[in-house]
């Protein structure tokens, strides 16, 4: 089964303030907020929704491709995606704007304040899903990640008119996003991923209650950080799964986009959805424990030794056999 992620491929500028965001904001005067913290380390990274949720299906061994649009400063990016195993055969090169960046603040409580540069993801709604579909010879999902927000409602609508079950995972986007542009990505989705805070900014922005929003996908995934995951489905069932401890937090970055890639590696497997959600939460961890979306070393038996700590030894051993091409 061929995977398409389509989403922002960014450069990641990711640096730490030594204290606590909440101790410098004054709730009298968020209305005229002027601050500047000083960071006192910077990494500069890969990364991008988009190609970070590409990589990490590729570590795992699957094909994926990537749907997205890059700048002409993509080249040695491109080279080290199509290394882990990414098709890039569908990602658009911009010839006058740059890739989009990523500028990421994070404080001692792992709070993020971030801004986001768009630049040649812009030019993403020209790609035709279509031609891609039909290159591959079928594709049998496809994740539609923050990106331009026309891209993302086209490429949400040629899906739906192609058969191709959706992944929705609007998530940075929607504050962007109008009512009516949040329903029609959201309405018909397969999967629908949404950490806490974008569920209840979700329901606010489509106007549709938590019962409406379920009774239009198959299944509802909500990551909550170090309180794991909720599975719902409309028919009221309910499936919480315990997130997989680290003791060393390195940085919170694409840990969500980690997530997303084991959970559709496990799906695409065949996998129980409880299972995928074991292996997304191991591979979640796997990414906090590194600086940087797509620095981390993917060992499968340390992989499966956090399943099994974690989930029991039947849950590892059921994924074990599907890490053969991790790598």
């Amino acid at each position: 089964m061929r995977i398409a992620v389509s989403g922002s491929i960014a450069t990641d500028h990711l640096m730490v303030f030594p204290g606590r965001f909440e101790e410098q904001l004054l709730s009298e005067c968020l209305d005229r907020v002027s601050l500047s913290f000083l960071a006192d380390r910077l990494e500069v990274r890969e990364g991008g929704v988009g190609a970070n949720i590409a990589f990490g299906l590729g570590r795992l061994g699957l094909r994926p491709v990537l749907v997205g649009a890059a700048g002409a400063d993509f080249a040695d990016y491109r080279a080290r995606l199509e290394r882990a195993g990414v098709d890039m055969e569908s990602v658009r090169v911009s010839e006058t704007l740059h890739t989009a960046r990523f500028v990421c603040t994070t404080d001692l409580d792992q709070n993020q304040i971030a801004t986001f540069y768009a630049g040649a993801m812009t030019e993403a709604a020209r790609i035709d899903l279509a031609e891609t579909h039909a290159r591959v010879g079928g594709l049998g999902l496809l994740l539609v990640g923050a990106d331009d927000p026309e891209a993302m409602l086209r490429h949400t609508d040629m899906a739906h008119r192609l058969g191709i079950p959706v992944a929705a995972d609007p998530s940075q986007q929607l504050a962007r996003l109008t009512g009516e542009q949040a329903r029609s990505l959201v309405d018909g989705a397969f999967l629908l991923f949404s950490n806490e805070y974008e569920s209840a900014l979700l329901v606010e922005r489509t106007g549709w209650s938590e019962q409406d929003i379920l009774a239009r996908v198959g299944l509802w995934i909500v990551t909550r950080g170090a309180d794991g995951v909720i599975l719902r489905g409309a028919d009221g069932t309910r499936v919480d799964v315990p997130a997989v401890r680290i003791d060393n937090v390195a940085d919170p970055t694409g840990v969500g986009d980690a997530f997303r890639a084991g959970f559709l590696a496990g799906w695409s497997w065949g996998l129980p959805y409880e299972r995928a959600a074991q292996l997304g939460c191991a591979l979640a961890t796997v990414v906090l424990g590194s600086v940087g979306t797509q620095e981390y070393k993917l060992l499968p038996t340390e992989l499966l030794a956090s399943l099994e700590e974690v989930y029991g030894g039947p849950a590892a051993e059921e994924i074990a056999g599907r890490l053969v091409g991790a790598s």
